[in-house]
Formats: structure tokens, sequence, C-alpha cells
């Protein structure tokens, strides 16, 4: 059989294998017998978010700013982000409007009902991550782990119900997040947290980087230069590009994997939410969270290959092999042509990087580490 037929066969008409084999005239047993012997494949295609020029350009701008300048030209690699945090909100559901069980053969399938699926329960959470920082000795000084911080209140129960009292204090997830509720989480939360938590090795000169949504607040903000100035810090926030959610750690697949850990409690009430987000944060291992920032440095890589765009494919690196191995980098290194290219793209000649490139970047390399950690 020539699978060529297959190839000229419009993409809309290859979704599921019933609509292929009608599309190619050929039995449904047929084409499954193909994908079994693996001479076709399946493919699973997320909608990527549409990029203007401008957004390539910043894109662009934003992956030279994360190169760390005293290695240019000689052998030129990525900074280290110890000095650098993530954060990124995400709505965690109690339950999935459609679940997957594993039943017994007697028993009777579940039924579950619901008004609409704006009734099923769910909490806004603020994850705060940074890079995890190791030793000499591959012992652990800093897990990365900020803290994942919910949007609730706690409120009385207005009226008796068979689950509770009137008067009993309830804890209510807040539907609507504003940019009020936001500056107040971050001032008066997740700033607190981070100079609790911050390591003596690491400089307190820090940059918080967050996306483009609405509810965010600028970092110019006054009250927050205020709070990320106490206590000796240097807290700054800016802004990833814009539509470039592969620019954020957390979007990369740390809560994907804070999702699948959470599904394994299957809470019934906002207190078993929480409970069950938390514990899935806190069971993630420093190991995977530095995974995904070697695998960040991959995504900055794709995108000035891609000349700003988000049409790539992430190579496998081998993390645990190379972790196994004790060769597993901290940075990763980048062709001295690749980044001439890029700034020939932006307009610069010889592929140095402008200071205004840098300007949230002030992270000088080992000035942020102790001597016994050089």
């Amino acid at each position: 059989m020539d699978l060529q037929v297959v190839a000229d066969t419009p993409l809309r008409k290859r979704t599921n294998l019933r609509a292929l084999a009608a599309a190619i005239g050929k039995p449904k047993s047929t084409v499954h017998e193909w994908v079994k012997r693996g001479m076709l494949r399946s493919h699973s295609n997320a909608i990527k978010p549409y990029l203007t020029e401008a957004n390539k350009i910043s894109r662009l701008r934003f992956c030279l700013d994360q190169i760390e300048p005293h290695t240019i030209p000689n052998s030129p690699a990525f900074k280290s982000f110890h000095n650098v945090l993530h954060i990124d909100e995400k709505w965690f559901f109690m339950s999935k409007t459609s679940q997957k069980f594993y039943l017994l053969p007697e028993e009777e399938d579940p039924y579950r009902a619901c008004k609409s699926k704006r009734f099923i329960a769910k909490v806004m959470f603020l994850c705060v991550v940074g890079r995890p920082l190791f030793g000499e000795n591959k012992e652990l000084l800093r897990d990365g782990k900020v803290g994942i911080f919910h949007f609730t209140e706690k409120m009385q129960a207005k009226r008796k119900s068979k689950n509770r009292e009137r008067g009993v204090v309830e804890v209510k997830a807040i539907t609507s997040v504003t940019k009020q509720i936001t500056k107040e989480m971050l001032i008066n939360t997740v700033i607190p947290a981070i100079q609790e938590k911050w390591p003596s090795q690491l400089s307190k000169i820090i940059q918080i980087q967050q996306d483009n949504a609405r509810p965010h607040i600028q970092g110019i903000d006054t009250d927050f230069v205020a709070a990320g100035n106490s206590n000796g810090f240097q807290i700054t926030l800016c802004n990833q590009p814009p539509n470039s959610p592969d620019l954020n750690v957390l979007d990369l697949g740390f809560f994907r994997a804070i999702q699948s850990l959470k599904d394994q409690c299957a809470p019934s009430t906002v207190a078993d939410l929480l409970d069950a987000v938390e514990g899935a944060y806190n069971a993630l291992s420093p190991e995977t969270l530095n995974k995904v920032w070697l695998s960040y440095q991959q995504v900055l890589t794709k995108i000035m290959e891609h000349e700003g765009g988000n049409n790539y494919k992430l190579p496998h690196m081998g993390k645990d092999r190379l972790a196994r191995a004790g060769t597993l980098p901290d940075s990763l290194s980048i062709d001295i042509g690749l980044i001439q290219k890029t700034s020939t793209l932006l307009g610069e000649q010889n592929g140095a990087i402008n200071a205004d490139m840098v300007e949230f970047n002030n992270e000088e390399g080992d000035e942020y580490f102790s001597s016994e950690l050089n």
C-alpha cells in the first residue's frame, strides 16, 4: 500500500481512524493495523498563540537578555537564573466534566450531575518557583519552591444545611480575582515568603517574572516597589513577552505535574482541594523543577532558531541519563552564530548585547555565591 495517499489527504479528514479510513477508501481495521505496525503515528495538536511580528521581535530580545554577557563570544551560555522567580496563576477544579474511572465488570456506571459546569467548585492558585540550588557535592541548598498560594476567604455560613451548622466558618474560593486582589497577594504574601526563604548564598537582587494578564500590576507600582525594597532586598517585577506562555517554567510542565498528583487525591470539599494542590506542590522534587528550568533554556534556543516563532519541537535531552552520570549541565551553551543571527534580526551589527536589553538581569555570574560554593 502506497501511504502517500494518506499524506495527500487533508488533515481535517485525518482526525480519527474512521474518518481517515473513509477518506482513503480503506477498512478501519486496515488503518488500525497500520498504526500498530508503526506505519502511522498518532499526534495531538494544540493551538498555539498567534504571534505578530512585534511579538516575535519582543521574544528575540527577551531570549538575548537571558544570555550571560561575560560568556560572549568565547563560550556563550545562558544565565543560571538563580535570582529569577517565575509566577503564574492556575484554576484547579474539584472535578472534571469528563472523568475516566476503572470499574469492575458488574459495577454500575457512576452517576454525576450538575446544573452547569460553572457550578463545579474551583480555586485559583498563584504559584511561585525559582531555580533549585545545589552545592559542589550535589547537596540541596535551595529547593526553588517559594510557595503556592490560594485565592480564598473565610466566611461564616449564613444558613444551616445537612453539611454544617449556621455560623460555621467555611473556606470559600474567590471566583473573581481582580488587580487589587493580586496586588495584595504579592505584597502581603508572596514578597514576605520570598524574603523568608531566600538563601543567604544568593544576592538579594531578585527579579519576578509574570505574564501579561490584565489583573497583574506593573513593576512601577509604588506599593510593590516599597515592599520589594524592604529588609535589604531589591525585588523587581517584569513581564514576559506577550503571547508567550512558553517563556514561563510553570507552563512548561510544572503545572501539569501538580495537576497529575492532585488528581490522585480526589478532593470532595474546597478544604480538601487546597490540601491536595499544596500536597502535590510539595511532593514535586527539586530535581524535577531543575529539569524544567533546563527545558526553559532549550525553549530560548529554539525561539532564536525559529526567529521568534513558536512552531518548534523540543529535542529530548536525556536529562535523567545525564543526571545519573553526574553530567547534567547547570546552564546550556548556545552557538555564537545563532546569537549573531538573532542580533542581526534585531538590527545589531556584531552580535553584542546592548545594556538596555539586560536591565532586569543584573546577574554577574559567581558574585551571587559565597566563596565556598565556587
